[in-house]
C-alpha cells in the first residue's frame, strides 16, 4: 500500500479561535495516543480532505510535524455537512510494537446465484469488523465472497470469514454479515393483494384516501 503523508504544523490556536484558521484554508486536527502527549495542529483543509477522504478508518497515514513522523490512524472526522468540509480530525497514534484495536470495513465481492436464480434480496447487517492486531498485521478491508450464497436463507456469518490468525475478532461469531433473503417487493405486494380481497376493499380505494388526505391538509392550513 502506498505511503499516505501528511504535512502538518502545531497550533496555538484552540477554542472558538480555530474558525478563524478554517477561513485562512487551515484543518484543526490532534493526534493523541498512549506514548504521546495530545498535539492540536494545523492541516492544509484541501489537500488534507482531498486524502482523507479516499482512506478507510484502518488505513494508516504519517503525519511528518517538525520534522519527525507520527504514523496514526483516524479515529473521528468532525464534518460540516451543510458546507461539505471537514471541521476538524482527531489522529490516533500507534506503536508497530503494541497491538491496536480497529474497526475494519467489510467489502461484499462476487456473484450470488440466490439473486440470479431466485430474485433474492442481500441484507448486508455488519458493515464493518473489529479487530486487534500489530499495525503490519492491520487488513484495509475484509472482503467476503458472496458466491456462496447459493439459495434463500444462504448467508455469512463472522466465524466463517478466513483471516490470517495474527488477527482477533472482537464480534460475536454467530453475527450475521450479510444473508440472503426473499425478494421483499414481491411478498409485500402479494400480503397486500390478499388483504384487500379479505377486506372486500376494491383497489379504487386509494384515490379515496388521497381526497381525504387533501381536505385535512386543507383545513389544516386553513387553521394556521
Amino acid at each position: 500500500m502506498e505511503k499516505v503523508v501528511l504535512q502538518a504544523e502545531k497550533r496555538e490556536t484552540i477554542g472558538k479561535q480555530v474558525k478563524t484558521l478554517r477561513r485562512d484554508g487551515k484543518l484543526p486536527a490532534v493526534i493523541y495516543g498512549r506514548h504521546i502527549k495530545p498535539v492540536n495542529i494545523n492541516l492544509d483543509a484541501h489537500s488534507a480532505s482531498l486524502t482523507l477522504n479516499k482512506i478507510s478508518s484502518s488505513s494508516f497515514v504519517t503525519i511528518s510535524l517538525g520534522g519527525e513522523e507520527h504514523l496514526v490512524l483516524v479515529r473521528e472526522k468532525q464534518r460540516d455537512y451543510i458546507k461539505n468540509r471537514l471541521l476538524h480530525v482527531d489522529f490516533l497514534a500507534v506503536s508497530q510494537n503494541e497491538k491496536l484495536r480497529a474497526s475494519v470495513s467489510i467489502q461484499l465481492t462476487g456473484a450470488s446465484l440466490a439473486v440470479k436464480d431466485f430474485s433474492a434480496v442481500l441484507v448486508q447487517n455488519l458493515e464493518s469488523l473489529n479487530v486487534e492486531c500489530l499495525p503490519a498485521d492491520l487488513p484495509e478491508r475484509v472482503v467476503v465472497d458472496i458466491a456462496v450464497l447459493e439459495k434463500i436463507g444462504d448467508g455469512v456469518r463472522v466465524k466463517d470469514l478466513q483471516l490470517s490468525d495474527k488477527i482477533r475478532v472482537i464480534e460475536d461469531p454467530e453475527t450475521m454479515i450479510v444473508v440472503a433473503t426473499p425478494p421483499k417487493i414481491e411478498e409485500d405486494a402479494a400480503a397486500g393483494a390478499e388483504g384487500a380481497v379479505a377486506a372486500g376493499t376494491p383497489s379504487s380505494s386509494e384515490p379515496e384516501l388521497s381526497v381525504e388526505r387533501g381536505k385535512k391538509d386543507e383545513e389544516g392550513s386553513e387553521n394556521k
